[in-house]
Order: structure tokens, then C-alpha cells, then sequence
């Protein structure tokens, strides 16, 4: 086993500094805002301390933050010995950790901007204890080259052979990968004019909003909208529809940033994920790390015959890994979806026949939503009348969806696999085994007393919290029926 040290490329000192600069950009932008744009570099003028104060503790900061980035480049190194991945930082408190590469379960590269450039990448090192859904070590930016020695010392190890100088060579070099998936040119662009990111957009705005609430006129803000729409209801109608077109259209760019390239590739029981267009990613899932996978079908990708491949995975995956929900296949077709996935998993029923929730539960599906409904119905039309008496329309909608959400909901078991499907707006068909549910739990509210029947809820270990599957209103022997099968 190698002792060579190794160091980071000098560049690693740049994207350090670099990301830790551009977290302090936005409080600055809020200090330049709050004080109203008044500041003044003039001796004479009044604010001229204030200013100096101000922007001298960012400035330190920022000074900080390019040192920081220098020291940790200086300072981390690597190595291999003892079958051992090894690593030890730090200026004036020394750290060292010490990862056997048997425990190594994925290594993710990421490529950004900087790493693009000089041909360099990001490795992202993860283990069955990785804690805090953070990568047990990361190597900021070192050569592609160096990133596959790192790979070729973990195979090694894991495969317990001594190798001759003439087989390690033929380790190094690239050996075609099964494809399982490769998202084309027109897929990209379903999945980006389909996507559901607009409201990911308006939520970002309203965070952002919602940080300068102090410093926003919101009354004078509100009287100009005021006077705005008495205008007319068409002008009003236009500004929203076009502020919805470019918050769509915000979104489109994003997912074709984020999906560009979009490949899924088998190897060594490890699904590794490749996408990217700004910034390049690699993401390795080990099979035995799946908990659940879910089919997700929204309602215009339905129509078309599209769905949504997400699996939910146990143990961190990198930044890809935030909430341990991964995406496998963003768009594919339902037919050939269910092909690929009983090749990788053979041992999963792909085509399911589910046990429906009765007929008679149907109105349980939206009675409940009155509740709520009604009194916002009863405020708009006496507030906003006439124009408020349009929320009646609330009323047959709901029941539509409802009624939408009744057609979906249903369950199978089959030996050791539960299958659930459910809908809010996306149909959802949910895929467990046995071993890997964590929990069964049913509940019953008034209404569904009274029709006899019951929700069943089935969480998988997934993020934080796990990840739940939610079926409402199956026939109550059948609730207890699920329960008895995950008791046994």
C-alpha cells in the first residue's frame, strides 16, 4: 500500500475562500440595504465612521475567509497504508482520520466551475457512519487521475488479491460500464417543460421577501397594487400570468442545468448517477442501501405515458443526499420504467394488483376538507363580493379531487412486499419490502368510522424522518390485514 503523501490542488485554496465569500454576500447585501443606501466614504460626512465600522468588519471577514481557504489547503493531506484511506488537517489543532476503504460504501464526484477548468474534481467520501448527512471526507479538488488511484486502492482492498504492477494497470484502465439509462436531448426537455419547480421559484422569493419584511413599504406597496387594479381585472390578470410565465421559465433553465446529461450506470452492486451541465456530478448508491422506491406520476406526465423514478436511500449521498431521497430516473416512459426496474430488482413484483378502497368510502375523500373550506368561501364572498362569490368553484374542485384521489388509492402484499398507491396531485406507487419498513400505523377520523374504514401509513428509513407512504380509507379489515402481515 502506498505512503506517498498527497495533497489537494492549489486551486482547492480559491474554492474554499470562494464559497465561504459568497455565504457573507448576502449579509452584506442586507447591511447595504438596512441602512438605506446611506454610507459615505467622505472624512467630513457624518456617516463616514459608520461606513468604515461597517464594511471593515466585513472586510475582515472576508480576509479571513481567503486565509482559511489558504490554511486548509496547506495543511490537509492524504495517504494510503494499513488498507486505510488516511487523513490529517489543521494548523493549530491537528486532525487525522483513519477510513479502512472496506468501510468506504460510495465516492461521489462533484465538478464545478474552477474544477472544469483545470480538468480537477471533488471527491466526496462516504461510509455506513457517515453522521449528519455529511460525506465522511472530502477531497475539495484533486486530479481526475488521483481520483481513480483512490477508487483503485478501495477495490483493491475490498478484493483482499495482491496484485502484480500488470494487473493494477489493467485496473487504471477505463472499462466500459453497463448504461442502464441515459436521458436524451427530448426527454430533457419534457421533464424541463414539465417540471414542478415553479413553485420551488415563488418559494424562493417569498423566503427572500420575507428576510428584508423590515425594511419592505408593504403599505405603500399594497396601495399602489390598489390602484393598480382599478385599472382593470385584465391588466392585473396579465402582470400575474406573465410573473408566473418567467417564474416557469426560471424553472425550465434550472432542470435543464441540473438534469443535463442525465446517466444511470450499474457496477460492483452500486448504482453510480452522472448529470450536470454548470457543474458535473457523480453519485454512488450501493444497492443494499435502498429502502423503498417510488413511482411518481403527475398528472400531465401521466397522460403522456411519463413517470418518475425516485428511490429512498439509508446513509448519506453527498449534497445529492440532503434529504436521502434520490431521483433514478427523472422522466422515462411507465412500460419501459418497469422493464429496468425488474432487471435491477428481480426479486420486486413491478406490476402489482391492488386491493381498491370501497366505493362507499368515496365522500371520506373530501367531506373533511369543508371544514376549512367553507368559512374561506363564507369570508370571500361577504369581503370581496362579487368577485369573492368565484370561490364557490371551490366546492365542485375539491369534490373532483377528491373523487380523483378515491380511484387511486389501493394496496397489495405479495409474500414479503407491500405495494401502496395514493395520490394528492401525483399519483404515487410506493414499493416496500418487509425487512425495511420501519413502521405500520392506522388512524380513523369520524367520518371514516362511520363508513368503516381506515388510513394505513407505512414509513421507510429515509433522511431525517423517514419517508411514509399514506393510503386513505381502505376497508377496515383491510387496514388490519396490513397490520397483521407486518406483526408476522
Amino acid at each position: 500500500m502506498s505512503k506517498e503523501i498527497n495533497r489537494l490542488h492549489p486551486i482547492s485554496a480559491i474554492i474554499t475562500s470562494t464559497k465561504a465569500l459568497k455565504s457573507m454576500i448576502f449579509p452584506l447585501v442586507i447591511i447595504i440595504i438596512t441602512n438605506g443606501f446611506n454610507f459615505s466614504f467622505n472624512f467630513h460626512s457624518d456617516n463616514f465612521w459608520r461606513t468604515i465600522f461597517l464594511f471593515g468588519i466585513w472586510g475582515v471577514g472576508a480576509i479571513l475567509a481567503l486565509v482559511s481557504g489558504i490554511v486548509k489547503w496547506r495543511t490537509f493531506v492524504y495517504w494510503f497504508e494499513e488498507g486505510e484511506l488516511r487523513v490529517k488537517y489543521g494548523l493549530f489543532v491537528k486532525k487525522k482520520r483513519y477510513i479502512p476503504f472496506e468501510r468506504i460504501q460510495s465516492l461521489n464526484y462533484n465538478e464545478g466551475i474552477f474544477h472544469r477548468i483545470f480538468g480537477l474534481v471533488k471527491v466526496q467520501v462516504e461510509t455506513a457512519g457517515s453522521k449528519d448527512r455529511k460525506p465522511e471526507v472530502e477531497l475539495t479538488a484533486i486530479r481526475k487521475a488521483a481520483a481513480d488511484v483512490i477508487e483503485l486502492e478501495m477495490r483493491r482492498a475490498k478484493n483482499q488479491v495482491n496484485k502484480q504492477m500488470n494487473d493494477e494497470q489493467s485496473l487504471m484502465e477505463e472499462v466500459p460500464v453497463p448504461t442502464i439509462y441515459h436521458m436524451s436531448i427530448r426527454d430533457l426537455l419534457i421533464l424541463a417543460i414539465t417540471s414542478g419547480g415553479i413553485g420551488v421559484v415563488l418559494s424562493g422569493v417569498a423566503a427572500i421577501i420575507s428576510q428584508l419584511s423590515d425594511i419592505i413599504p408593504y403599505e405603500e406597496i399594497f396601495n399602489e397594487l390598489a390602484d393598480f387594479a382599478k385599472i382593470g381585472a385584465f391588466l392585473v390578470a396579465i402582470t400575474v400570468i406573465v410573473s408566473l410565465i418567467v417564474a416557469w421559465f426560471v424553472s425550465f433553465v434550472i432542470t435543464l442545468i441540473n438534469y443535463y446529461e442525465y446517466t444511470v450506470r450499474i457496477e460492483d452492486e452500486k448504482l453510480i448517477i452522472t448529470k450536470g451541465l454548470i457543474e458535473k456530478k457523480r453519485i454512488t448508491l450501493p444497492l443494499n442501501r435502498i429502502q423503498a422506491i417510488r413511482i411518481v406520476e403527475n398528472p400531465v406526465r401521466q397522460l403522456f405515458g411519463f413517470a418518475t423514478v425516485v428511490v429512498e436511500s439509508a446513509g448519506g449521498n453527498g449534497e445529492e443526499g440532503k434529504d436521502k431521497k434520490i431521483t433514478l430516473f427523472p422522466l422515462i416512459k411507465k412500460q419501459e420504467c418497469m422493464g429496468t426496474l425488474e432487471q435491477l430488482f428481480p426479486e420486486i413484483n413491478w406490476r402489482p394488483e391492488f386491493i381498491y378502497s370501497p366505493k362507499r368510502a368515496r365522500t371520506t375523500f373530501y367531506r373533511i376538507d369543508f371544514v376549512w373550506l367553507i368559512p374561506i368561501i363564507g369570508a370571500s364572498s361577504y369581503f370581496l363580493y362579487p368577485y369573492g362569490l368565484l370561490s364557490l368553484l371551490l366546492i365542485p374542485l375539491t369534490v373532483l379531487i377528491g373523487i380523483w384521489q378515491h380511484k387511486a388509492a389501493g394496496y397489495m402484499i405479495d409474500g414479503k412486499q407491500l405495494t401502496m398507491r395514493y395520490r394528492v396531485f401525483s399519483r404515487i406507487t410506493f414499493f416496500m419490502e418487509k425487512k425495511r419498513i420501519q413502521s405500520i400505523g392506522t388512524t380513523q377520523t369520524y367520518f371514516q368510522k362511520r363508513k368503516k374504514v381506515m388510513t394505513v401509513k407505512a414509513t421507510v428509513m429515509s433522511g431525517m424522518t423517514g419517508m411514509t407512504g399514506n393510503v386513505r380509507s381502505l376497508e377496515q379489515q383491510d387496514a388490519e390485514t396490513i397490520l397483521s402481515w407486518y406483526e408476522h
